[in-house]
């Protein structure tokens, strides 16, 4: 997905002389040096001073550009969290914050490295708008709605490296604000975001093999929210599961379970996040998803689908 983003934001400059990117002790590697190459101007490294990145690409919008802030998420939102909300919310600027790594990805470099609740503080901000693309391809679309929305700032939530393609045979299409089905069934309607969506799908292979029609949705505009579309799940499935690589509060989860109370949904909801801890594990990616109790194990257990 990295990689993807940064192929997108090349071609997107090339097109657009308006696109600059400002990163924060990022060495450019592949299309992004490509990009510092060929449009040294427009490629600014502050090296480990996130929050001057932050008022740079203020500075630019006010001048009509289409900056990117682009490192590691936790240093893209945490460590600046006032400039993103002074300059960039306040002032309703088409900012995109990049948090590259987001989640627990970077699962060897310990707490200070996870951004386990990047998407209830980015969400609370007025005017911030957040996009978590669940494979390359949709990473592709965002970037290029990033590239040219003027609409506010964005948080885009990227994975790392390696992650699979799964929409190429989605049933709708990439949409901002709206959620998309990747495939459509009757019985149990999995939503997710993000490059979670590896144990949504291999779930929801698991629950076809027993005899349910499913249905996997990809909820890549977590703001502003598709309310409309989440109610319609819940109400057209018997049966609804939300995986998230996010803290419990402030997620896609207990925002789901608000619209299944405000409109009376009587469908079963399990819903299945991050611990509200720092857990001390070391390990790979899968292993620290595992301690926090997302083990496709787990929660094929607990959704009958074992």
């Amino acid at each position: 997905m990295r990689n993807t983003f940064a192929e997108t934001l090349y071609k997107s400059a090339t097109e657009n002389p308006d696109v600059y990117v400002v990163v924060a002790d990022i060495s450019p590697a592949g299309s992004m040096a490509k990009f510092s190459q060929e449009f040294p101007e427009r490629f600014i490294n502050v090296g480990v001073a996130e929050q001057s990145m932050i008022g740079i690409c203020a500075g630019l919008a006010l001048k009509g550009c289409q900056p990117f802030a682009y490192t590691i998420a936790t240093f893209s939102l945490y460590r600046p969290f006032e400039m993103v909300r002074d300059d960039l919310c306040y002032q309703n600027l088409p900012v995109t914050v990049v948090g590259m790594g987001a989640g627990v990805i970077y699962s060897t470099l310990g707490g200070t490295h996870h951004t386990q609740e990047d998407i209830a503080v980015a969400g609370a901000i007025p005017n911030m708008q957040i996009i978590s693309p669940c494979d390359p391809a949709e990473c592709t679309e965002a970037t290029r709605y990033c590239a040219t929305q003027k609409i506010g700032p964005i948080y885009l939530r990227l994975g790392k490296a390696g992650e699979p393609t799964f929409t190429d045979k989605a049933v709708d299409p990439w949409q901002f604000g709206k959620l998309r089905y990747i495939k459509r069934g009757t019985d149990v309607c999995i939503l997710t975001y993000g490059v979670i969506m590896q144990k949504a799908m291999k779930l929801a292979e698991q629950l076809e093999a027993k005899g349910k029609s499913v249905s996997v949705v990809s909820c890549h505009t977590l703001k502003p929210l598709d309310r409309n579309g989440i109610e319609e799940a819940l109400h057209k499935h018997k049966h609804v599961i939300v995986i998230e690589e996010h803290a419990p509060q402030g997620g896609l989860a207990p925002q789901t379970k608000q619209i299944a109370w405000d409109s009376q949904a009587k469908c079963r909801l399990d819903t299945f996040t991050l611990q509200d801890a720092f857990i001390h594990n070391y390990g790979s990616h899968d292993d620290l998803l595992a301690a926090h109790g997302l083990d496709l194990g787990l929660i094929s257990a607990k959704v009958g689908a074992t």
